[in-house]
């Protein structure tokens, strides 16, 4: 046996069999840790996998089946002339309002179409933090001061991280903008309107299906709240019809896909989640037995699935074993979370950063969970770092960046996002 070609995978055998031997199996806070992790994946797999990531993973595999090559770098590309692009990046990732998960699809579609790497990250960053609904909560619990604070950073970050990643791959930036101005110009298969309808009509379905249930029982966003359903309903019959009118999908298949949906919603009501899967394993059904770009819109979708959702809940469960959730401890105490982030030093604002960036938070929940920290001594500084930096980054998040970028410009992108936080904490905290 050739010992140099076989140490490490002896070497590997034996650590984790000796990881399986000293298994700390019965001592309560691994036990403890262990329980949260499976919890914190199931809520996920419950709340996100089929109202968020399914609906993420068809608008990206249409973004990359229906929006020619050539508008994309008009707009986001290399070359592009850089108000557009990062005007155009960070607008359309904060109108979805989604969390650091269920962006990644949507930010994988348009990288995959080449948009050039600074208004890729600007978006990756804006989608999940320029959350116009958390911003606004963040003001009415935690204060207008911190409200404000957390608009102008996030904002602000998104175009700094942006123009900071394409300063440090300008060299790789300059070389896709000279191959992506060789590329012919392909031809205009459907008007514009066409496939912004279709986009949009997806969109909506993702925003509203996710739309959260405001603090107040009164004003326009509870309203909208009661009635997310049918606003929901209504988007998904005007997809149909946009696919069969202008898409050339039967209208057969649609009304095929449809009814098992229709037929749930009416039987089940109070679990609209149902009616909501069962809708998308009817679009699945219906434009993967076609031809042309309806089955490619499938194939691009279940390959963006395939390779991202397994990633994202092997982060999840890492994520709750680690440090669990909200109001949960995992493996690390939360006593420790606590002491870290006291004060405004900035070691607290540093360390503050880190751990939510490391943490996975939902859209919104990062809210009540800065509202105990706050109350267990958390200064403010630390607070607002940790508010730029949850929100967009989280543990299975950067393991589906590193998947679609590689590990320089991961580790990039969130040192970036990590050191900026920390920074705007500093400064807020000595202001304040």
């Amino acid at each position: 046996m050739n010992w140099k070609r076989e140490w490490k995978p002896l070497a590997a055998i034996g650590a984790a069999f000796l990881s399986c031997f000293y298994l700390p199996v019965g001592v309560p806070r691994f036990d403890h840790a262990v329980m949260e992790s499976l919890h914190l994946v199931k809520w996920y797999a419950q709340e996100h996998v089929i109202l968020c990531l399914l609906p993420a993973f068809f608008i990206a595999g249409a973004i990359s089946t229906f929006i020619r090559q050539a508008s994309v770098m008009r707009y986001l590309g290399a070359a592009a002339p850089k108000t557009i692009a990062y005007g155009t990046a960070s607008v359309s990732g904060s109108i979805l309002a989604v969390c650091s998960c269920t962006v990644l699809p949507l930010f994988g579609g348009i990288w995959r179409m080449g948009a050039g790497l600074g208004p890729a990250t600007a978006f990756l960053y804006s989608g999940p933090a320029i959350n116009v609904l958390a911003i606004v909560l963040t003001a009415r619990v935690l204060g207008v001061e911190l409200g404000i604070a957390r608009a102008m950073g996030a904002v602000t970050f998104s175009i700094v991280i942006g123009l900071s990643m394409h300063f440090l791959f300008r060299k790789e930036e300059r070389e896709k903008a000279v191959a992506q101005a060789a590329l012919p110009v392909p031809e205009a298969v459907r008007p514009l309107w066409q496939t912004a309808a279709c986009l949009a009509l997806m969109a909506a379905i993702l925003v509203f299906a996710n739309w959260g249930k405001p603090a107040s029982e009164v004003g326009i966003w509870h309203a909208l709240y009661a009635a997310k359903w049918a606003i929901t309903s209504v988007c998904a019959v005007a997809l149909g019809v946009i696919l069969a009118a202008c898409f050339g999908l039967a209208w057969w298949k649609i009304a095929l896909a449809g009814t098992p949906a229709a037929a749930l919603a009416a039987l089940h009501p109070h679990e609209p989640v149902w009616a909501f899967a069962a809708g998308f394993m009817g679009l699945s059904a219906a434009i993967g037995s076609g031809n042309g770009e309806m089955k490619e819109w499938f194939d691009v979708s279940w390959e963006f699935a395939k390779q991202i959702l397994p990633l994202l809940l092997g982060g999840v469960l890492m994520a709750g074993f680690l440090l669990g959730r909200p109001d949960h401890e995992g493996l690390i105490p939360s006593g420790w979370v606590t002491w870290a982030v006291g004060g405004n030093s900035v070691t607290s604002n540093f360390l503050a950063a880190l751990i939510g960036a490391l943490m996975y938070f939902a859209t919104l929940t990062e809210v009540p969970l800065l509202q105990g920290l706050i109350g267990s001594g958390m200064g403010k500084g630390p607070a607002l770092a940790l508010l730029l930096a949850g929100p967009a980054l989280s543990l299975p998040s950067m393991l589906v960046i590193y998947s679609v970028m590689g590990f320089k410009k991961t580790f990039a992108y969130c040192s970036l996002v990590t050191i900026l936080s920390a920074i705007a904490g500093i400064m807020y905290g000595a202001l304040m």
